[in-house]
């Protein structure tokens, strides 16, 4: 029986299935499993619509558009190298399922519970039933392929690997182009099509890019490094963050209260090793935000204070203190200490030092560029390139909105005397 399904995308306009062929036909069944279902329910960038209104887009959406974006770029490279049309419904599988093991609100769950999406995704394609059947219809290797791509690094397939797994993927293509139109932060469009008509194979049997491409290239890598600094590493999404760790700190450290905790969620947080699939499943961003509803209005302090603060967006204030020495930001940090105790807060709880790294790009794990004669790095052919390849730490201390006066005092005193 053949038919076709149309998913109307944003980024991406009209994607179709046709189930007349093979490949497609999984993809289509995969689709329609619970499992993925699910991504309907997390959030694409967990907690970061308390700041970009337009932040409300699922993991469903992006893992459609990145097989749209994987489907594309098999199509132009079998035009180059008619074999690699073998590695068709591993791609396709791979590009779909790439984020099927992720926890309630992305990644913030790799923070905030004992999770690793990567493990999971590989988890659930080799090992769950729903999904592994699937696949097995297809191929009966392709569970044990599509789950090498997610983890090990042995690779059957570098190429592939680059495709799934590396600093210019088929993900980053997605997610920097959707997270981008969601949050309304267009700093530039990615030319998707150019880099993917510059796309060719190399001599060493990997994936390269022609010259034509770099300047494409160089666009992404600059929309990269701007979305991280002004969405993915935001100071709210810090203090969102923060306090949901501190939520779960809370609860861990309070287990002989009584809170309010449905099975599964009770596994995640206190034997995450306990976790089976029907856990994993039922716990989605829904879930977890009826669970912060209920203590905020039925648990103990702190924990009732933490969930109003998120729930209904009453969050801690953050300084940046990125340019301090780091003896200057423990000052900091005892200084506000003191202040959140004389003022009737817990310290430990709602008073903190948050820091975060942003890794610049790297060479080593991307194309190289490949002229016909000769292959070389990207990098040495962009002077702009190797400038982002410099690595960033960014430093907040975390704090009650009532003390921000005398915080702001005490940076400014410190960093006039240093």
């Amino acid at each position: 029986m053949s038919f076709k399904r149309t998913f109307h995308d944003p980024i991406h306009k009209e994607i179709v299935f046709d189930a007349g062929k093979p490949e497609e036909l999984m993809i289509i069944e995969l689709i329609d499993t619970i499992a993925f279902q699910r991504l309907r329910r997390i959030k694409q960038l967990g907690s970061a619509s308390l700041l970009f209104h337009g932040a409300e887009s699922s993991r469903f959406t992006h893992s459609i558009g990145v097989f749209c974006i994987a489907r594309k770029i098999y199509q132009r490279l079998i035009e180059s190298e008619s074999s690699f049309c073998k590695n068709k419904f591993v791609l396709y599988g791979a590009a779909l399922l790439h984020d099927l093991g992720h926890g309630p609100l992305s990644h913030t769950s790799e923070e905030i519970f004992d999770h690793n999406h990567e493990q999971w995704s590989q988890n659930l394609v080799k090992n769950y039933s729903p999904i592994n059947s699937i696949l097995k219809k297809y191929d009966n290797e392709l569970p044990g392929q599509i789950g090498e791509l997610f983890q090990s690094k042995q690779l059957f397939s570098k190429p592939l690997k680059t495709l799934i797994s590396s600093e210019i993927d088929c993900d980053r293509l997605d997610y920097l182009l959707r997270d981008s139109y969601n949050t309304g932060t267009n700093y530039g469009l990615v030319d998707l099509e150019r880099i993917i008509s510059a796309l060719t194979f190399s001599p060493d049997g990997n994936i390269g890019i022609k010259p034509k491409g770099v300047i494409a290239i160089e666009h992404f890598l600059v929309l990269r490094n701007l979305m991280y600094r002004t969405i993915y590493n935001h100071r709210i999404n810090e203090i969102s963050t923060w306090i949901l760790e501190k939520i779960v700190y809370t609860i861990k450290n309070n287990f002989e209260k009584k809170i309010w905790l449905d099975n599964s969620l009770h596994k995640w947080i206190f034997s995450p090793e306990k976790v089976d699939f029907d856990d994993f499943i039922r716990n989605d961003d829904v879930t977890f935000f009826y669970h912060l509803i209920r203590w905020k209005d039925e648990s103990f302090e702190p924990l009732s204070t933490l969930c109003k603060m998120f729930i209904d967006r009453e969050l801690l204030k953050a300084s940046d203190i990125s340019f301090l020495s780091k003896i200057n930001r423990l000052k900091i940090f005892a200084f506000a200490r003191k202040l959140c105790e004389k003022n009737g807060f817990n310290s430990e709880i709602f008073c903190g030092i948050k820091e975060r790294s942003f890794k610049g790009f790297e060479s080593n794990n991307a194309l190289k560029i490949w002229d016909g004669n000769y292959q070389s790095s990207l990098e040495n052919n962009s002077a702009l390139i190797k400038t982002l390849m410099r690595s960033e730490e960014s430093s907040f201390i975390i704090y009650p909105g009532m003390i921000k006066k005398e915080i702001t005092n005490e940076i400014l005193l410190i960093k006039n005397n240093s």
